[in-house]
Order: C-alpha cells, then sequence, then structure tokens
C-alpha cells in the first residue's frame, strides 16, 4: 500500500509540474500576462536595430525605422516559435538590484530574429538600443558593458498606429509558388494563421474557399499548386488571440514579386 501510495503522489506531482510549465508558457504566450523572469544579451551596433542589414530571420526589414525604431530583438524558441513569434510586443526591464545601471523603467521590443543560442528558457538577444533603453539615463553604455543580465519581461498587445496591415510578395513567387511576407499585424503582433482564396476565372468573383498556406519561414507563408492559382486574391490572417480579419482582393491580378501591398484592414486596439 505504501509503494502505491508513493507512486500516485509521483504522478501528481509529475502532472502539477507539467501543468506550471504549460502555464508560464502560456502566460508569455498571452497580452497583458505578468512578469516573468528571462535573461538578456545584444547584439550589433550599440546603438543599432540587431543585424548589420536591419533585418533579421523574420524577413522584416528597415528595423531601423517606424514602427521598430531599433527596439527589436532576437527570441528563443519559446518566443520565436518557429516564425509564429515574429512581430510579437514584449515589455522588458531589469531592476536596479540586477545591476545599479538599470532603471527598473518598462521598454517595449518587438521580436524581428531568432536567438540560436540561448542561455535560459526564455533569452532575449535585444539590439543595442533595446538593451541600452533599459539603463538609467545617461547610463546606456554602462549597462551594455555588463554582457548577460537578469530582466523581466511580459506580453503587451502592439499599435502600430497609422499602418495597416502589409503583405510583401517574396522573391520567386510565380503562379504555382506564391509566397508573402505578413507585417505590422497590430494588437496581437504574432500571425499563426494564413489563408488564401482565389477569384473564379469563370466569374470574376472570390471562389469562396479558403485554402491554408504554411509558414516557409520566419513571417514568411507560402503555397505550392500543381495547377496556376487565379488572382486576385484575398488573404485571412489569424492572431495568436484567435482573431481573423480579411484583406480582399488585395493582391491584384498583375502582382509582382518583390512588392508591397498595403491592405485596407488591421486588428482593433
Amino acid at each position: 500500500m505504501a509503494a502505491a501510495v508513493i507512486s500516485i503522489s509521483s504522478k501528481v506531482a509529475a502532472l502539477a509540474a507539467l501543468f506550471v510549465v504549460l502555464a508560464m508558457s502560456a502566460e508569455a504566450a498571452s497580452p497583458n500576462g505578468g512578469w516573468l523572469a528571462a535573461k538578456a544579451t545584444w547584439y550589433g551596433a550599440p546603438n543599432g536595430a540587431g543585424p548589420d542589414d536591419n533585418g533579421g530571420a523574420c524577413g522584416f526589414k528597415n528595423t531601423n525605422q517606424y514602427p521598430y525604431m531599433s527596439m527589436t530583438s532576437c527570441g528563443n524558441e519559446p518566443l520565436f516559435k518557429d516564425g509564429k513569434g515574429c512581430g510579437a510586443c514584449y515589455q522588458i526591464r531589469c531592476l536596479n538590484s540586477t545591476h545599479d545601471a538599470c532603471s527598473g523603467r518598462a521598454k517595449r521590443v518587438i521580436i524581428t530574429d531568432m536567438n540560436y543560442y540561448p542561455v535560459s528558457k526564455y533569452h532575449f538577444d535585444l539590439s543595442g538600443t533595446a538593451f541600452g533603453a533599459m539603463a538609467k539615463t545617461g547610463l546606456n553604455d554602462k549597462l551594455r558593458h555588463a554582457g548577460i543580465i537578469d530582466i523581466q519581461f511580459r506580453r503587451v498587445p502592439c499599435n502600430y498606429k497609422g499602418l495597416s496591415v502589409n503583405f510583401r510578395v517574396q522573391v520567386g513567387s510565380n503562379p504555382n509558388y506564391f509566397a508573402v511576407l505578413v507585417q505590422y499585424a497590430g494588437k496581437d503582433g504574432a500571425v499563426v494563421q494564413l489563408d488564401l482564396m482565389e477569384t473564379s476565372k469563370a466569374t470574376g468573383k472570390p471562389t469562396g474557399v479558403w485554402t491554408p498556406m504554411r509558414v516557409s519561414w520566419g513571417a514568411v507563408w507560402r503555397l505550392d499548386t500543381k495547377r496556376p492559382l487565379q488572382p486576385p486574391f484575398s488573404l485571412r490572417v489569424r492572431n495568436g488571440s484567435g482573431k481573423t480579419l480579411v484583406a480582399s482582393n488585395v493582391i491584384p491580378a498583375n502582382w509582382k514579386p518583390m512588392t508591397d501591398y498595403p491592405s485596407n484592414v488591421q486588428f482593433p486596439n
């Protein structure tokens, strides 16, 4: 009987530990969650946006400009999520108890890149700008010299004021292969599913059929077909909170690779 009790207790403890891990992951993924512990490092130029080309593994460009403003970060897998964490917004802060240059003020960063060598369960490899932004006034460089520091983070909504969801058709796209980068998805920030609707050649109207696309890399989604796709295309975006929006006929009949096609839709704040 004692052995049975110990066995049951062990199973209960294991299930409880699993529940805690799942709860922490869900909290990290949900906007307005509580503060969690993480490690932070930085890379690139001290006052830069991370990569020398102002890009990253998500596929976003010009991350030194609005709305990113160099406040960017690599995320390890629980944050990057094989690309489905791209565009997610987080508040980060470091406390004075961690380093005397830390201000304790929360700063918002956007996941734009992948961290391949994490040093903790949650690891933000920040741009030099974002890392220094956590410092007290005038102590940005002192904090950057600290190397690896303990921080706190929490998921927050994104607010891309003045921007709608944008779709950038990728190089190599053709009638049988369509790839598109999704950016500026507000509120939740990250996109977890993208679907495409074609136009009927016979009627000239949308077919009414949504075809799921899949992540190619980063924030780039792709669709491969054995027959030519029939534009214009409508795109349906779903974020991590389960909200969807539809950009009707956003990709025109005469679409071209390496071209931006801004929509007229955005997730409400």
